[in-house]
Parts: structure tokens; C-alpha cells; sequence
């Protein structure tokens, strides 16, 4: 088989490394993959959606994995579909349940999917006068994609002003913030499930943890992610049934009504009160950072589970008992301002530990970084004490000017 992986981050590596164990897999291109995939693979320098679609058919790819949201959401599905190249993802309607936070809040509240409480505006000067009358601290979205920093938590009434002139004044994310959602804030601890679909069920992975905050003890902003865990230690089997029964199963059903069957990852982002477990969001892919430790937790070959979903078929899915934890390595100032093309070195020295390139790519002999979250150090563990101290060990030698990470990871 000739497989194509679109996207660059740690997520690439993570679906490079699981894919590379598959000896039917003859071939792998990523497009524009990382440090990490070219040597398991063969990079190429493209993201528009129709030269994917052209290089897909000059050179034979039997299969393309879409990992990043963006191209899902402009449609590279619908664009593969047309000329009959196997594609695993949504269409870009059904993508529409991450591109746009209104479109899927209203999906939830029409299907009875439990959920926050929540109110869409087009209006600022009507988002304002909203924010006048409600309690804090209160969640405010960014309808559009925004690179998983367009949530922020309001304390009081001065933030939510100032986020929401940041959003759909400013346009700080561009289009992204013209619309916002602003919700009731939910206090509890939050899970990610990832799921495969194969256009009639969803079958649900083991469930994560990640930890979105820059600074330990989940202080400052929003990052993509700063490391991840799986399973969730604090995700019972209560809250997996509640999950199953008001997410999603009612999220199958929603689907079908709609017509946005599709076949491909869908992310639940949760919230477990003490009410109960609560749908955040939607991801119509892999996550990151839990691509990274969910992967290495699966038994089954995935191209195989892509294969049986893409036939409709049932699926069996079966996780090692073992415990899965993930270090993002970032560069100095990340999320916000920060510079690239630093030389990561000690990656050599590395021994318990998979090192998963995400913002890095070789310039010569030499892996320079490109991006805020760098690199990924991942391993597996009886226990989560076991996988962290693994992870922190092998996180000493590896080593590029300002780089930083958190220390708290897995620490329960």
C-alpha cells in the first residue's frame, strides 16, 4: 500500500510511527510532514487541497489520512471522493462540527446532546449587553477554527469585554471571530474521547487526558496542548456510560438525521461535573496531543481499522493495559511570539522514550525547530508513575535554546 499523511505536527509522527509497523505498507508521503517522517517516509512540500488531490493520483496513493483541521474543513474529502481516492475523514459539512462553534452548538442543542448552556452572537454591541447580565467567570468562543486558542475563560465582566472587542473587533483570529459563543462555565476536570466512525456507529478509543495550559498547574493561556495522558486516571466507568448514553449515542443519531454520515476520527472534548459528563466540542480528527499517546496504546493495526470503517464494517478494538504519557518540548514563548531555527541536540541519548518530532525539520544533517510546540517525548509504563519518570529522564538530554515544558505532567 502507498499511503499520504496530511499534516506536520507531532500527530504526523505519531500516525508515522504506528503505520511504519505494517508491512503491508510499501510507501508513506507526508505532506509536509516533519523531522520525524522523513525518515520514515517521504516528505513533499504541499497543502493546497487539488495538488494533494493530483499527487494523490500521479502517484498511486491507495490511501490518504487527513490529520490537521483546516484542509477538512475546506473540503479535501469531498475534493478526493470526486475522483474516487480512498480519503479517511469527514465530508466538509460534516467537518462543520469543528469549523464552526455556533453550527455545533446548535447540532447539540437540537439533538438533545448534554452540553453548557450557551447563546450565539453575530452582534458585538448585542455580546456585550448579553455579558451585562450574566454570572463569572463565563466561557467565550470563537465560532471559527483558531488553532485551539480561540476559548478563553472570562473571571469577570472587564475580560469578557476585552475578549470578545479581541475576537470580533480586532479579529485577532481573523474571520474566525466574527461570530462568537459565549457559555456557561462548567467546573469540573476534563477528558478527551476519540472515536472511529464507520458511517453508521462510532467506536470509541480508551479515554485521555490533556493539559491545555502553558505553566504548570494548568496556569496561563490556552496552548494546543502541552501534554497528554492515557487512560484518564480520573475517568470512571460511570462517567464512560454517561458519555455513551447523553453524547454519543444522541451525536449517531444527530449525524444520521442530518445526512453527515461520514467515516473518519471524531474527537469528543468533555467536561465531568459533578452533574455528570458534559460535551465541550467536537474534533472531526485525531487530536494533539492524544494522537500521541493513544496510538501506542492500540493493538489493532490501524490501517485495518481505517480499511474496516471505510467498508462499513464492525469493529473489535483492543488497548494494552499500560499506561501512555506525553511531553510537549516548547519554544521559548510559545503560545504567543516565539522564535524558530534553534538545533535540537541529545536526541541520541534519548533511551525509554520515543522522541516525535512536531515543529522541527532537518536543514542538512542538523534538526532545526519551526514551531511553538517542537517535539514530543512519549512512553508507555505499568503504571503512570513509571511512564512519567521515563519521560522526564529522557527529557534532560534533549536540549535547544528556550526551550521549555511543564513539569506537572502525569503527576496525580
Amino acid at each position: 500500500m502507498r499511503l499520504l499523511i496530511v499534516g506536520n505536527g507531532g500527530r504526523a509522527s505519531a500516525l508515522a510511527l504506528k503505520l511504519s509497523e505494517d508491512s503491508k505498507i510499501t510507501k508513506m508521503f507526508f505532506a509536509p510532514g516533519n523531522a520525524t517522517t522523513e525518515k520514515l517516509g517521504e516528505n513533499i512540500n504541499e497543502t493546497d487541497i487539488l495538488a494533494l488531490r493530483d499527487f494523490a493520483i500521479k502517484n498511486k496513493v491507495d490511501l490518504t489520512i487527513v490529520g490537521p483541521e483546516a484542509p477538512l474543513v475546506e473540503g479535501i474529502v469531498d475534493e478526493f471522493k470526486k475522483v474516487d481516492l480512498k480519503v479517511f475523514g469527514p465530508t466538509k459539512k460534516a467537518a462543520s462540527l469543528e469549523g464552526s462553534k455556533s453550527f455545533s452548538k446548535k447540532f447539540m442543542q437540537t439533538y438533545g446532546i448534554k452540553t453548557a448552556k450557551a447563546v450565539i452572537f453575530d452582534s458585538y454591541v448585542e455580546a456585550k449587553e448579553y455579558l451585562q447580565t450574566q454570572e463569572f467567570p463565563i466561557v467565550i468562543k470563537a465560532s471559527g477554527l483558531a488553532g485551539g486558542k480561540g476559548v478563553v475563560i472570562a473571571e469577570d465582566l472587564e475580560e469578557a469585554e476585552g475578549t470578545i472587542h479581541d475576537f470580533m473587533i480586532k479579529r485577532i483570529f481573523g474571520d474566525a471571530g466574527i461570530q462568537v459563543v459565549i457559555e456557561e462555565f462548567l467546573q469540573g476536570f476534563e477528558a478527551s474521547i476519540i472515536g472511529v466512525s464507520n458511517g453508521e456507529k462510532i467506536f470509541p478509543f480508551v479515554s485521555a487526558k490533556d493539559y491545555k495550559k502553558a505553566g504548570n498547574g494548568d496556569k496561563g493561556p490556552n496552548t494546543g496542548g502541552m501534554g497528554s495522558v492515557a487512560p484518564s486516571p480520573e475517568f470512571t466507568d460511570a462517567h464512560n456510560q454517561d458519555f455513551i448514553q447523553n453524547i454519543m449515542n444522541p451525536t449517531v443519531e444527530g449525524l444520521k438525521k442530518e445526512g453527515l454520515n461520514f467515516k473518519g476520527f471524531i474527537f469528543f472534548g468533555l467536561m465531568i461535573t459533578k452533574n455528570g459528563t458534559y460535551l465541550l466540542e467536537y474534533n472531526m480528527r485525531l487530536g494533539d496531543p492524544e494522537t500521541q499517546v493513544l496510538l501506542p496504546l492500540l493493538e489493532n493495526n490501524l490501517v485495518d481499522v481505517i480499511e474496516d470503517c471505510l467498508n462499513g464494517k464492525e469493529l473489535d478494538l483492543k488497548f494494552k493495559d499500560k499506561k501512555a504519557v506525553c511531553l510537549v518540548v516548547c519554544s521559548g514563548g510559545y503560545p504567543k511570539n516565539h522564535e524558530t531555527g534553534y538545533e535540537i541536540t541529545g536526541v541520541e541519548k534519548v533511551k525509554n522514550s520515543k522522541v516525535l518530532y512536531a515543529g522541527a525539520d532537518y536543514r542538512g544533517s542538523r534538526v532545526v525547530s519551526t514551531g511553538g510546540r517542537v517535539l514530543n517525548i512519549v512512553a508507555l509504563g505499568d503504571t503512570y508513575d513509571e511512564a512519567r519518570k521515563k519521560v522526564y529522564e529522557d527529557a534532560v538530554p534533549v536540549q535547544f535554546d528556550y526551550a521549555f515544558y511543564r513539569d506537572d505532567i502525569a503527576k496525580f
